[in-house]
């Protein structure tokens, strides 16, 4: 389960709030830098998370400009292909990603996937620094599976705050930080399969066209107005309603 506490930039952070796991080496996400020997601190403003059970930390914090890091799970817009790779947009201000033909389960050179420009995929981000452009993979490098990553039929996608986007990854409701709408529409009897890119990207499916936009809307209309949990609720509730 995930802990918060707020930090601010430049500010080092207690070795107490740290997690300690008896053999996992400790994993920085995010708005974090070290300075050796022993020094963590802050890059943002923002929450601090900790998860004991993966002995990981990360700074969540929401900024307009998303910034690959390795690791990350985005849905990314196919540009155009080239011999060996896709060429991949994951937001207006990033330069394209490339996406090798064969990182997809099972891909061979007979095999490979045929994605026309426009289309999407989930996907991991492989390769992030400064000077070179971002690589993904649709498939895990240890396992060879995919592990729900890979091309998204169907469905549309809605543009969210990257706070929002990295809220809605959380693997709890309580762990989102007062986020309830996609679990109360659940509880309503609303069917729909979700994707969510940390490029502040939801992709939603449903069984109907209609349904599939109501609940993209809800879920940019609590991103933007802020919504308080009982208004979410509330929301979800009329939904159900209206579907």
């Amino acid at each position: 389960m995930a802990e918060t506490t707020f930090v601010l930039p430049g500010d080092p952070l207690d070795p107490e709030s740290l997690p300690s796991h008896p053999t996992l080496p400790l994993k920085l996400g995010p708005g974090l830098r070290h300075i050796p020997p022993n020094t963590i601190v802050p890059t943002v403003a923002g929450q601090l998370y900790t998860d004991k059970r993966k002995n990981a930390v990360w700074v969540e914090y929401n900024t307009g400009r998303y910034i690959p890091t390795v690791g990350d799970l985005v849905i990314a817009t196919i540009h155009h292909a080239a011999s060996d790779v896709f060429y991949a947009s994951l937001s207006d201000y990033t330069p394209n990603a490339s996406l090798p033909l064969l990182s997809f389960e099972s891909a061979t050179k007979k095999t490979r996937p045929q994605l026309p420009a426009g289309a999407l995929v989930y996907a991991r981000v492989t390769l992030a620094n400064k000077h070179m452009d971002p690589e993904l993979e649709c498939v895990s490098s240890s396992t060879g599976k995919s592990e729900g990553l890979g091309p998204l039929t169907g469905g549309m996608v809605f543009n969210v705050s990257l706070g929002m986007a990295r809220r809605l990854m959380l693997p709890k409701p309580k762990e989102q930080g007062g986020l309830v709408l996609l679990e109360e529409l659940g509880n309503q009897g609303v069917s729909f399969e979700i994707a969510v890119g940390r490029n502040g990207k939801v992709w939603v499916d449903s069984a109907k066209v209609g349904t599939t936009l109501k609940i993209g809307k809800a879920i940019q209309e609590t991103d933007e107005k802020a919504l308080r949990v009982e208004d979410q609720k509330k929301l979800a509730r009329k939904l159900a309603r209206d579907i």
